[in-house]
């Protein structure tokens, strides 16, 4: 299935919190965008070698328009300082997707839980459910209300938006909105990892969704060889104890989309056909996880000797 790919133009950019910068994007030539439901990101091509991922958090029927916000990281890598400095009104920059592993699944009732960032894809999750008319509340942390985006946009659900800055309040009251989840309840949270690994430490299991922007820590060690097949391209390959299944693939010459290389972003995910993965992502669910089939290659590898791949 081919992935929209395509130069866009910033045609809005604005503060939306301190150190948070929002960026609408169009085409050049105004042709309408691919379609998008809640949850989804973008792959953001910046330049050889920086490619960043970011939730759209713009109104999904419009599709002459994604927007997306950008929290500039002192201690990043790079690609929030690129978008800061370098993407004025009238730049252009490449973008691909959209990709959604964090979908609005339906449900009688949310509970959204953001920390910093994390509240770009709760944005339209909360259009969303609010038009499907269902109940909602959402509970939304930071570390100062002036570093915390789209306050004003939040206003207007009153008191169903809880904003919590650190500094004035503490820590994200979590007991309040997990200890007691009604049956139909679907939790949903996107922040940093340790607010993430606090909330599934008190979600009841099968209701939480997340989405991380860093990949969970796993326990790996001792890896071994095994044999990669490519059903579609004919070849057999022999994956060495340190070389990822990505690596692997493209060394053969075998293009495949890829993008974090951490797990993070869901861009590398390949059907497996046959073959027992031995999972290391962060987007996966563990029921996709126990069906084992499709894996993200640029981290998980094999529990066997042999995975058969739809490459």
């Amino acid at each position: 299935m081919s992935v929209y790919e395509a130069e866009l133009v910033v045609e809005r950019k604005e503060f939306a919190a301190d150190g948070v910068l929002a960026l609408t994007l169009r085409h050049p030539l105004g042709e309408l965008l691919p379609a998008w439901e809640p949850g989804a990101h973008v792959d953001v091509l910046l330049e050889p070698g920086l490619e960043r991922q970011y939730s759209l958090c713009g109104d999904p029927a419009d599709r002459s328009a994604w927007r997306i916000a950008v929290l500039r990281e002192s201690a990043g890598r790079g690609g929030s300082a690129h978008v800061h400095e370098r993407l004025g009104e009238g730049a252009e920059v490449r973008v691909r997707g959209p990709r959604n592993n964090f979908g609005l699944e339906p449900a009688a009732r949310y509970r959204f839980v953001a920390g910093g960032i994390g509240i770009t894809p709760m944005l339209p999750m909360l259009a969303a459910a609010e038009a499907a008319g269902a109940e909602w509340t959402l509970l939304y942390g930071g570390r100062t209300r002036g570093s915390m985006a789209f306050g004003e946009e939040l206003s207007r659900y009153g008191g169903r938006v809880t904003i919590a800055p650190e500094d004035e309040t503490g820590l994200l009251d979590l007991p309040s909105v997990l200890d007691d989840v009604p049956e139909g309840t679907l939790v949903y949270c996107c922040g940093p990892g340790p607010l993430l690994d606090a909330v599934e430490a008190r979600c009841p299991s099968g209701v939480l969704r997340v989405e991380r922007f860093r990949p969970k820590e796993q326990e790996t060690g001792g890896d071994t060889e095994f044999e990669v097949e490519l059903a579609r391209s004919g070849k057999t390959l022999t994956v060495a104890p340190d070389v990822s299944v990505l690596d692997a693939v493209r060394e053969a010459g075998v293009e495949v989309l890829y993008s974090c290389t951490e797990g993070t972003c869901g861009t590398c995910e390949t059907d497996v056909l046959d073959g027992e993965p031995d999972h290391r992502d962060s987007v996966l669910t563990e029921d996709e996880r126990a069906v084992g089939g499709t894996m993200l290659i640029c981290v998980s590898r094999c529990r066997g000797k042999r995975l058969v791949l739809d490459l």
